[in-house]
């Protein structure tokens, strides 16, 4: 879909974006593809993507996968899309060949993403995400995925760059930080990109990035010391100028804190950005070895 096109269906449709639901729609189509490529889609791929606007990387998702679950916030897009893609009563079109080549499945779900995403039940294990995000909904989205028990495979997003960098920082930055942290506890950053706001109607103020995550393939964590591992992250990052071995004092006691920075070769003058996602996983299983699970589960009331 080219801008002229986008800027003629909004016309069309009577519809005026949102501010607010970060309705920025992509429509460069070298840019498209690219964010496809680094999905690495088969034919056999299930596809969920938030956030698809007027459909241009539906598009192209469609004709690169198997199946694309696609939800949409806007009822507004929600309507235009069942349009486009000739959806049923039920938002879904099996998949087809055309003497344009084939067409995966589509399934149109109008609801809040990250409601939708909050769901139990739900296994994206054999998934891949494939967004173009909203910004203001963007972080929540990616640790709700990123700590979910069945999480996709392979997570490749647009979104604005400074949360880009914090995804793929390494210990020491200055973005290194909570989010880097809940997200690669599961997901491995890969190749990411710069894309010009220039491609998007309307255009951001901010600058925007697509970055590759894949699942693990073996859980750094027991699933049980999850919840600890997320306090103890957020409680070392509470100040960052402050050492962190004072902050963890707030919850556990000294000596505690004291034997398991021993034992782990950490320097208790060091600040929370400097330790390595690996020392954060080992400082998480010596305490919860170290019996201060007590402590743990009473710092939460006290935690952002």
């Amino acid at each position: 879909m080219k801008l002229s096109e986008m800027r003629e269906c909004l016309a069309r449709e009577g519809i005026r974006l949102t501010r607010s639901l970060g309705q920025n729609f992509l429509h460069d189509a070298n840019q498209l593809r690219r964010i496809v490529e680094a999905a690495e889609l088969s034919p056999a791929d299930r596809v969920l993507e938030i956030g698809p606007g007027l459909g241009p990387l539906t598009e192209v998702l469609l004709e690169r996968s198997g199946e694309v679950l696609a939800i949409e916030k806007d009822e507004r897009l929600a309507d235009f899309l069942r349009k486009r893609f000739g959806l049923d009563a039920n938002g879904k079109k099996e998949a087809s060949r055309n003497p344009t080549g084939r067409r995966g499945a589509l399934q149109l779900v109008c609801a809040d993403a990250l409601d939708y995403l909050k769901q139990e039940s739900l296994d994206w294990s054999d998934w891949k995400v494939v967004s173009n995000l909203p910004y203001s909904t963007a972080s929540p989205m990616l640790v709700e995925l990123a700590q979910g028990e069945r999480g996709p495979a392979r997570v490749v997003v647009t979104l604005q760059l400074e949360v880009a960098r914090r995804l793929v920082a390494e210990a020491g930055a200055s973005d290194y930080g909570i989010l880097t942290l809940l997200v690669q506890l599961d997901f491995a950053p890969g190749a990411w990109f710069k894309i010009p706001a220039g491609c998007f109607f309307p255009e951001p103020d901010v600058d925007s990035a697509c970055v590759s995550l894949a699942r693990r393939d073996r859980p750094l964590l027991a699933g049980s010391l999850r919840p600890h591992f997320v306090r103890i992250v957020k409680r070392a990052f509470s100040q960052r100028r402050k050492m962190m071995y004072k902050l963890l004092k707030l919850d556990w006691p000294e000596a505690t804190i004291g034997e398991a920075f021993e034992e782990l070769g950490l320097d208790p003058k060091l600040r929370a950005e400097h330790l390595e996602l690996e020392d954060y996983v080992r400082l998480t299983e010596k305490l919860c070895a170290s019996g201060t699970r007590e402590g743990l589960e009473g710092s939460a009331s006290s935690l952002p």
